[in-house]
């Protein structure tokens, strides 16, 4: 098995990235429509309807299926032999990120339906806030995979 993951690693190691890259837009821009809807928006009308509408779709037909891609890629990379040192720090640190990373992604799924339910959301300011998570554990994994250290 190994040597047939170890054969298609340059593929693997592309779709991982594509995935990354698709979650990451995401997972940028969901919060950025809470910012809006928050705000702008409210929880009535059409315009409430065209954001729900917009929000669900981004995280059914783009966040979920590129998160689900990026975690089975990156497993695949984990099982070529020599890709990770399970000795050195950085796997941990970059595990610890892609975990935190999911949970992100479903506390933004869990926002969401606080939205369609027509609960109390937070607030413009705290959702600009939340859109700065991603951004740090993205610093956080990438300095893990390209340092190393």
């Amino acid at each position: 098995m190994s040597d047939i993951l170890a054969g298609l690693y340059p593929w693997i190691k592309a779709f991982h990235i594509m995935s990354v890259i698709a979650w990451m837009a995401a997972l940028f821009y969901l919060p950025r429509l809470y910012v809006y809807h928050s705000e702008q928006v409210g929880l009535t009308g059409e315009t409430h309807v065209l954001f729900q509408t917009m929000e669900y779709k981004l995280l059914k037909v783009i966040m979920n299926p590129a998160m689900i891609a990026t975690w089975i890629f990156g497993i695949c990379l984990t099982l070529i032999p020599g890709v990770v040192d399970w000795g050195a720090i950085w796997p941990w640190t970059k595990l610890v990120g892609i975990l935190a990373m999911s949970g992100f992604h479903g506390w933004l799924a869990g926002q969401r339906k606080i939205f369609a339910a027509g609960g109390a959301i937070k607030t413009g300011r705290q959702y600009r806030m939340m859109n700065e998570v991603p951004t740090l554990l993205m610093v956080l994994i990438v300095l893990s995979v390209v340092v190393k250290f």
